[in-house]
């Protein structure tokens, strides 16, 4: 059993995360859910928790367990950090090195593998801003999945769909099977 670490961002695509959790917990995996405020907007924490058989975490402050910091805790037991879907806020907070929240202060602090399946408008994604991050995220590292085409819910056609549950999932347990 790994452990998977479950970012989960503002993005109308956040409710496949609760079918991501499921699966990755019948694959035989730990999954820890991380949510950012913008993804409780669209999903529940109840939702993920319930799927996922773990508590959620929402708030960076919300430790009261013990004296040791959580979020670190969780970044160095981690054997994968997932954030699917990924919004271009939190590709530039990552690619910058902001830590604000619990999913980009855990990213800050993990030395386990990072795959992230951005999600979000399509001229979004191909702005400049967007695209110097994710190469800079690239080569750090962090691999990406997708994002793919089709209807967006903002009623546009093109890129910025969250690439197919099952082709981040085989993403991800391969990856997973790579840290072995």
């Amino acid at each position: 059993m790994k452990h998977v670490l479950l970012g989960v961002t503002g993005s109308i695509a956040a409710y496949k995360a609760a079918d991501l959790a499921s699966q990755l917990v019948k694959a035989g995996h730990q999954v820890t859910p991380i949510m950012s405020a913008g993804a409780q907007e669209f999903i529940t924490p109840l939702t993920l928790q319930t799927l996922a058989k773990q508590a959620v975490v929402t708030n960076l402050f919300n430790e009261k367990e013990s004296w040791r910091p959580g979020h670190i805790q969780l970044a160095d037991d981690a054997d994968l950090l997932l954030i699917a879907p990924a919004t271009a806020n939190v590709l530039a907070c990552l690619a910058h090195g902001f830590a604000n929240d619990a999913l980009t202060a855990i990213a800050l602090a993990t030395r386990a593998p990072i795959l992230i399946a951005p999600a979000m408008n399509g001229k979004m994604w191909l702005h400049p801003a967007t695209q110097k991050n994710v190469e800079t995220l690239k080569s750090w590292g962090v691999q990406f999945i997708g994002p793919d085409e089709g209807m967006l819910a903002c009623g546009y056609e093109g890129v910025g769909r969250l690439w197919p549950v099952e082709g981040i999932l085989e993403a991800a347990l391969n990856l997973l099977k790579a840290k072995n």
